[in-house]
């Protein structure tokens, strides 16, 4: 994997993706962005030795836009979910060969459910063609009690596969908390 560098923005506030070492390097140079913390080692330039970033904040303020809600894809979803049926529980690992994951409408969008955060959740194959084109309880199929029907936290959105170091972790728990934090391992 290469080398990655977190991002924050002036407040150090984490920016969603981790960027690349060279894009950071650019940052540097540029006089956009100060190494907070480094990985102990150097990169070389031309005529220059720099410390290898590992955490960046940028020099000027950046807006983040929060208004912006994220719409439901199955990526998403599923990471929401866990990657578990929220009928039966079983994770993406315990199904069969031609068993998948799919979306599920809680109120079909037959009878005028919405394609939300709200009313859907993740279902397997055999879950999902049991419910058919009915609701929860007239299937006889009740939800697991911990499947939220919420949209996620965006931070969670942002990083559902980052991989992030000990260091870059101590920033995004510094300024989301250690729920939030908790939540993207």
């Amino acid at each position: 994997m290469p080398a990655q560098c977190l991002l924050l923005d002036a407040s150090y506030e984490p920016l969603a993706p981790l960027i690349t070492l060279s894009r950071a390097m650019r940052l540097v140079l540029a006089g956009k962005a100060e190494i907070v913390e480094d990985e102990g080692r150097t990169v070389r330039a031309a005529e220059r030795e720099l410390r290898r970033p590992a955490v960046l904040r940028l020099v000027s303020h950046v807006a983040v836009p929060r208004r912006h809600r994220r719409g439901v894809t199955n990526t998403w979803l599923f990471a929401r979910d866990e990657y578990r049926c929220a009928y039966c529980g079983r994770h993406e690992r315990e199904l069969g060969v031609r068993e998948f994951l799919t979306r599920d409408h809680v109120l079909p969008t037959s009878r005028g459910g919405t394609n939300s955060w709200e009313n859907c959740v993740t279902a397997c194959r055999r879950c999902n063609g049991r419910k058919a084109d009915r609701t929860p309880e007239e299937a006889r199929m009740p939800l697991r009690a911990d499947v939220a029907l919420v949209a996620p936290h965006f931070a969670r959105l942002a990083w559902p596969v980052r991989r992030l170091t000990a260091l870059q972790q101590q920033y995004v728990a510094l300024y989301f908390g250690d729920d939030v934090l908790a939540a993207l391992r």
